[in-house]
């Protein structure tokens, strides 16, 4: 579809994908439209509910990728491509969309500077003579 991936390659993905799965819970239907949509949204940079209506409910998308998420199926099949390849080793990503800076890290300063209230002020011995 978008990804230009050959169909030799979306099933070798695909293979490591069902491999990875959980072996509990419902199989899914189309486990390729799947992988697109989740590769749709982080390309575009998009929120799920702005997924086109051809990869389906934005809301299944999102419960599905939550689900699979959690179960730790992703990290096991990066980890099981990076064993694949000979060069995995060599390759690092840093991914600047991670990087945030704090409201505060703007530069003023801010915060509740301490005062001394009114009445103990006036409760408190004058400092000269």
């Amino acid at each position: 579809m978008c990804t230009k991936m050959a169909d030799t390659d979306w099933a070798n993905a695909l293979e490591v994908f069902r491999a990875s799965l959980p072996r509990r819970g419902a199989k899914s239907r189309d486990d390729r439209l799947f992988l697109e949509a989740l590769h749709y949204f982080s390309v575009h940079n998009i929120t799920c509910r702005a997924l086109p209506e051809r990869f389906g409910r934005w809301n299944s998308v999102w419960k599905r990728f939550d689900r699979l998420s959690k179960a730790g199926v992703f990290e096991t099949v990066f980890d099981y491509l990076a064993a694949l390849s000979s060069s995995a080793h060599l390759v690092q990503m840093f991914d600047s969309t991670v990087v945030r800076a704090h409201v505060s890290a703007a530069g003023a300063k801010g915060g509740r500077k301490i005062r001394r209230s009114v009445a103990r002020k006036g409760a408190s011995r004058p400092k000269s003579t």
